[in-house]
């Protein structure tokens, strides 16, 4: 296991790197500059001293100057749109909300999805299947920002549930939550379903059954626990699609996180920023499946994990 993680742990530099190097082309050519936003009335002057402070008069000063003092001090540098402030200082104060926000719509995904999956398959071709089925469909048709734009509309501004734009109560996670956590929760339904039919039929629970087991308890302590599997090796990429889907419904709710910052970067050029961002979201994502992988090991013991070959 010590080997399995120091492994995946030395490959993080070289994929943070590969991100790196694809955001910044991405950066680079695209049209814009946040210096030359027409609300800032930059003089030519101060434009060309602020473009070397920023190492951003050269393709090649900026890809080697940023990744340099990242690795030296830690810090990402000021951002380019908001001098005032440093993408650290920005990253530091929104970070938490963001991961507050996308750990509690996959929570709710994870309960209500495994919930939905389970009874679905013990009611196999059934009223709750076929209902279950049709709502799983429309979780993973509709954007995360068409659902919270309707979220908004209704509970909030015609019903007066939820505060409109406001943020720091456990209220306010609801409605963003739910946004974020529909296409998840779609998803885990969906392969608690597929896993706890296969489950169903399998010998071990015939046999569990004939001992007299209640059929509660054969569910719940051993069917579900194989069903859970497929859920588990999903959590990772789950973790990081309410991760990024949370960039638009930030926007939506107004919340303080990580996202909206993303947003604001992109229209504003703030390459600093975007270059911030992205590693940090990079670093969670690999984070994420790391334990994803060793919570497998956790869950399933006779799953080895392999130097090379992940679980196995």
């Amino acid at each position: 296991m010590g080997k399995f993680i120091l492994y995946r742990l030395a490959q993080f530099p070289l994929i943070l790197a590969i991100i790196y190097l694809v955001t910044f082309a991405l950066v680079w050519v695209a049209p814009g500059d946040p210096l030359d936003q027409p609300d800032r009335n930059i003089d030519p002057g101060t434009k060309q001293a602020l473009r070397q402070q920023f190492h951003a008069d050269s393709a090649v000063g900026f890809l080697a100057y940023y990744p340099w003092r990242l690795i030296t001090t830690g810090d990402f540098g000021p951002s380019m749109a908001n001098p005032d402030w440093s993408v650290n200082e920005i990253l530091l104060r929104s970070l938490p909300v963001s991961i507050t926000l996308g750990l509690f719509a996959i929570l709710l995904a994870t309960v209500i999805g495994v919930a939905v999956g389970t009874l679905a398959a013990l009611a196999r071709g059934g009223v709750f299947d076929w209902l279950s089925l049709s709502l799983t469909l429309a979780g993973i048709s509709l954007p995360s920002f068409v659902v919270a734009s309707l979220l908004l509309s209704l509970f909030a501004v015609k019903l007066g549930w939820f505060g409109v734009g406001s943020w720091g109560s456990v209220r306010d996670l609801v409605l963003p939550g739910i946004a974020l956590s529909l296409l998840p929760m779609a998803y885990i339904a969906r392969l608690t379903r597929v896993a706890m039919i296969d489950v169903l039929s399998s010998d071990f629970v015939r046999t569990a059954r004939a001992k007299g087991l209640r059929r509660s308890a054969v569910i719940w302590r051993h069917c579900l626990r194989n069903a859970f599997l497929p859920v588990l090796s999903y959590l990772g990429p789950a973790m990081a699609i309410a991760m990024t889907g949370s960039f638009v419904v930030e926007k939506v709710f107004n919340v303080p996180g990580l996202g909206q910052h993303f947003v604001n970067s992109v229209t504003n050029r703030d390459r600093t920023l975007i270059l911030g961002v992205v590693l940090v979201y990079g670093t969670m994502v690999l984070l994420f499946n790391l334990l994803v992988d060793l919570a497998y090991a956790w869950v399933d013991p006779r799953i080895e994990m392999q130097v090379g070959g992940g679980n196995g």
